[in-house]
């Protein structure tokens, strides 16, 4: 797979996966502490009390470890502008101490730019799922990509 895509390198319906990422129940309690202090991501005692039977990880720490893996595949790197947004964030699982995350994409749209012709808007759906293959978080991102340069060649084989 080509890494270091920009805009011209995205097709509707191309897909990828990243590498996995495991989250130690140290991991857990740390982001929760500092950014999400409800009591199932803080205390196990409550947590196991709680609706979740047990410890889970803050669904924003899942959002971020996505971030991170996606990151680390070098797909939106080099072109990233940034996002003018993210849709249809979902939460479907929880995510347990010990449990590998591996992220999905799948883009659903490409489109120029209309006002500015160095970029252009990528769509994608991206699935997080467990080590058991089941689906944690799905959510949608819009991302503004830099086109190539004017006589770069695009990605043929990714």
């Amino acid at each position: 797979m080509q890494r270091d895509l920009f805009f011209e390198d995205f097709t509707v319906g191309w897909t990828f996966r990243t590498a996995g990422a495991t989250l130690s129940e140290a991991q857990i309690l740390d982001f929760a502490l500092q950014w999400d202090p409800q009591p199932f991501h803080i205390d196990r005692i409550a947590a196991e009390r709680g609706p979740y039977g047990g410890l889970i990880a803050s669904g924003f720490q899942t959002l971020l470890v996505a971030f991170r893996l996606i990151w680390g595949e070098r797909i939106i790197n080099v072109a990233s502008m940034g996002s003018p947004g993210m849709d249809e964030i979902r939460w479907l699982r929880p995510v347990r101490p010990g449990d590998t995350l591996y992220v999905s994409g799948e883009v659903l749209d490409v489109r120029e730019s209309r006002s500015r012709p160095d970029r252009g808007f990528v769509t994608i759906r991206y699935t997080v799922v467990n080590q058991n293959d089941e689906p944690v978080m799905r959510f949608t991102v819009t991302h503004m990509l830099r086109r190539r340069a004017s006589g770069g060649s695009s990605a043929e084989d990714r």
